[in-house]
């Protein structure tokens, strides 16, 4: 199925009213509920399940506890979903990593057999952040001044491959320059370091960066995905300034332990489905450049298996390697 037709489907599912598939599960949740992310506080991840786990904690009667769980790109974040108590008490938000850490390394988990998927959340573009002494002003600007220094300009990212990393490294490739890839545990220290004159640039996740760039501690000077996005409506793409055909976007959900009992997956499905649509939900996430989208479990499990064979091929041919 294409990202296109997915969204598409994806939002009938968010907007139309059915019955549920399951009864509800009697006493549930009967303690509070632990929200793992895989990446240290002020990243996209963290931001995307602190809004959720807000309205969550109002609708379901229990505190849901966001613990970030950073390290080897989700994965540490990942295997303690997978080895919890399948009973909905503790959660997982994913992102690229649950993708493409099957191809970079050994896990000790079946990304997709030892998990229940919830619901796809979110998507944002990033933004092509560089420090302001940085002197590329354009997207052609930084072309033609890395192809001068091959090898010497430092970039950020928030781990080995992340899509932070992965579409730094698809940029390289698309136009023959090499950068120094610098992997942090996660978007905030990686920013924060940059802000620090560390490191030159970064692809930054949206809702991680975009307050730096609308201050001026970082000039934007892109965004990665086929449009402009409305947040940042007078900053260009990459592909029309100056790189055709590129377009990368990120992406955020929600899963549990494996053996989750199905009406558990449907109540947090629905409850999930239910905050996505709130106003203020929605406006927090977009101000931040990330756009709502929801699923149903089965369509979210389709999109992982596909995202996990996609990214594969990409890391395969790039000869991307696990650190």
């Amino acid at each position: 199925m294409s990202r296109q037709a997915f969204r598409a489907l994806a939002v009938v599912v968010a907007v139309a009213v059915s019955p549920p598939l399951f009864a509800q599960p009697a006493g549930y949740p009967s303690k509070p509920i632990r929200f793992l992310v895989g990446f240290t506080p002020g990243g996209t991840n963290d931001i995307v399940a602190r809004a959720l786990a807000i309205k969550l904690t109002e609708s379901m009667g229990q505190t849901v506890v966001v613990e970030n769980r950073p390290g080897a790109n989700t994965a540490i974040a990942t295997e303690l979903c997978a080895r919890a108590v399948p009973d909905g008490h503790t959660i997982l938000i994913n992102s690229q990593g649950h993708a493409t850490n099957p191809a970079l390394t050994k896990l000790s988990f079946d990304p997709v057999g030892d998990f229940a998927f919830i619901s796809l959340l979110a998507e944002a573009q990033q933004l092509v952040v560089v420090h302001p002494s940085f002197p590329p002003k354009t997207v052609r600007e930084l072309i033609a001044f890395s192809k001068q220094r091959a090898g010497q300009i430092n970039y950020a990212s928030s781990g080995t491959g992340t899509t932070i990393h992965l579409s730094a490294e698809l940029f390289q490739f698309m136009t023959g320059i090499k950068w120094v890839h610098i992997p942090y545990k996660g978007g905030a220290p990686a920013v924060m370091d940059m802000l620090a004159g560390q490191t030159s640039l970064m692809f930054g996740s949206m809702p991680t960066v975009i307050q730096f760039a609308r201050n001026g501690k970082l000039r934007a000077i892109a965004v990665t995905g086929a449009k402009r996005a409305p947040a940042t409506p007078d900053i260009p793409t990459v592909a029309e300034s100056g790189v055709p055909g590129y377009e990368v976007t990120a992406w955020y959900g929600v899963s549990a332990p494996a053996k989750t009992p199905p009406a558990v997956v449907e109540r947090l499905n629905s409850e999930m489905l239910r905050a996505l649509k709130l106003p203020d939900v929605r406006e927090q996430l977009k101000s931040q450049g990330a756009d709502p989208v929801g699923s149903t479990p089965a369509q979210y499990s389709a999109f992982m298996q596909n995202e996990i064979s996609k990214w594969a091929k990409v890391i395969a041919a790039a000869g991307i390697k696990g650190e």
